[in-house]
């Protein structure tokens, strides 16, 4: 059974998510700040923390850097704050992802599949469809025959191996061009454009490789 930590100090939010995980099959924790949420990951070890930036005892980013201090436990953000700063520094601590408040259940509870799934154990040779084409990444092959450059393959790749996750901006042109590019985004509009047309059946309305503005991008089946 998988078990989920919630981390948050509003009474209501933590009943709908009890309940709502719960009746779905989940085995639930409950921590109402980030000291008892980091004491309670170390002794339960949860396959999956759903956290709040907003506790009353620490910043949720702390409880993020936290956890990654010894455990890459997936983590979903669930916050109030809309601001793309947040989000951002969420995501470059170590989120997974990040939905915000007021949210829909069916819309988290997708979310918490997402991250499961991306955190069970992989093909030892990944193949991924996107759209028409069959994308093999030991290969380094697209199906039927694309030609794709080495940034388009970096691009690509950590997308594609991460299904449903938002890989930030930041993420995406440190690994790629390097830690002095981290405010070249115009660099990656450039390439996912390049790599719509190759691979979205509708390069203009793009059904797997989808832009969270201010954020980053994400892959979906």
């Amino acid at each position: 059974m998988t078990r989920i930590l919630v981390v948050d100090d509003e009474p209501q939010i933590v009943r709908a998510l009890r309940i709502n995980l719960t009746a779905r099959g989940y085995e639930v924790d409950l921590a109402p700040d980030g000291g008892q949420a980091l004491r309670s990951a170390a002794q339960h070890r949860p396959d999956l923390v759903v956290l709040d930036l907003g506790l009353p005892d620490m910043d949720g980013t702390d409880v993020i850097r936290g956890l990654r201090g010894w455990t890459d436990v997936p983590i979903i953000v669930l916050s109030g704050r809309t601001g793309s700063q947040d989000k951002v520094a969420a995501l470059d601590a170590g989120a997974d992802d990040y939905v915000t408040k007021p949210f829909g259940v069916d819309e988290l509870l997708a979310r918490v599949r997402a991250v499961t799934r991306r955190h069970a154990p992989a093909e030892s040779t990944p193949v991924v469809t996107v759209g028409e084409h069959t994308v093999d990444l030991a290969k380094r092959t697209v199906t039927p025959d694309t030609h794709l450059t080495k940034t388009e393959w970096e691009l690509l790749e950590p997308l594609v191996r991460n299904p449903g996750k938002l890989i930030s901006q930041r993420q995406l042109l440190t690994d790629i061009w390097g830690p002095t590019y981290v405010s070249e985004t115009h660099y990656l509009r450039q390439y996912m454009a390049q790599l719509r047309r190759k691979l979205e059946p509708d390069p203009a309305r793009p059904r797997h490789l989808l832009t969270e503005p201010g954020m980053g991008y994400r892959f979906v089946p």
